[in-house]
Formats: structure tokens, C-alpha cells, sequence
């Protein structure tokens, strides 16, 4: 899939996305929003399907949802920051989990930082860049 990015020869500010959540409406009209702004994106569904896909496309950015089928974002993230690839990466929670003690278990398991559902795409693009 061309991006916007790929499309205008590379924009300089686009980051690699890494999309992670279970919904797949969601993901896809989060993708879309991210490549109009020139980021090239990625999308998984599940924690093992997004640690999979790592590797080969190294991503800059992480947003991964929380409450995932199987293997939490909690889990996630932090196999995420044993690996190399995603050791440095900005990891993003974006999850509808808005609690105290969920922010602070975010942070524990190596999130960057914790946004709440819904999530305006100016605050967002606000972290990635």
C-alpha cells in the first residue's frame, strides 16, 4: 500500500507506525488518519502478530492498544523493550483502561506515555512528532 509519505517522495516528519489494537475499524481508520499526515503505518490485531512484524519493520513510533485478546499491551510493551528494534521506540498506550492504576501499570511496562480513549489526532501527532 502506497502512503502519503511514499506518495510525495518521503516526507521528512514521517515517522513508522507501528498500529496496534483488536479492533479492526479502529486500527484501519487510525491508519488512514496517521498516513494523510505522511507517517507510513502498520497495522496488527494481537500482541504475537505485532512482536512478529518488529523486526522487519522497525518501528519509530508504537501505539498499542491494552486490552488485547490473549496477550495484553501490557505484556506487549514490555517484550517490545527487551528487543533491539523497539528498545527506543516511542511507545504509546492509546486504550479505553483510564485509571490511575492503569496509567501507572502503563508506565511500568515501559509505555512512554497513556492516552485515553478517544484520543484527538492533534494530541497524538502532538507525542509522535
Amino acid at each position: 500500500m502506497n502512503t502519503t509519505a511514499e506518495a510525495s517522495g518521503g516526507a521528512a516528519h514521517g515517522r513508522r507506525i507501528l498500529l496496534v489494537d483488536d479492533s479492526v475499524d479502529a486500527a484501519l481508520a487510525l491508519s488512514m488518519l496517521l498516513e494523510a499526515l505522511g507517517h507510513h503505518v502498520r497495522t496488527e490485531h494481537d500482541g504475537p502478530r505485532a512482536l512478529a512484524s518488529i523486526d522487519d519493520f522497525q518501528p519509530d513510533v508504537i501505539v498499542l492498544d491494552i486490552g488485547l485478546p490473549g496477550m495484553s499491551g501490557f505484556d506487549v510493551a514490555r517484550e517490545m523493550r527487551k528487543r533491539d528494534t523497539t528498545k527506543h521506540a516511542l511507545l504509546l498506550a492509546l486504550t479505553g483502561w483510564g485509571s490511575d492504576a492503569d496509567r501507572q501499570s502503563a508506565l511500568d511496562a515501559g509505555f512512554d506515555h497513556h492516552l485515553t480513549k478517544p484520543v484527538t489526532i492533534a494530541d497524538l501527532e502532538a507525542l509522535i512528532r
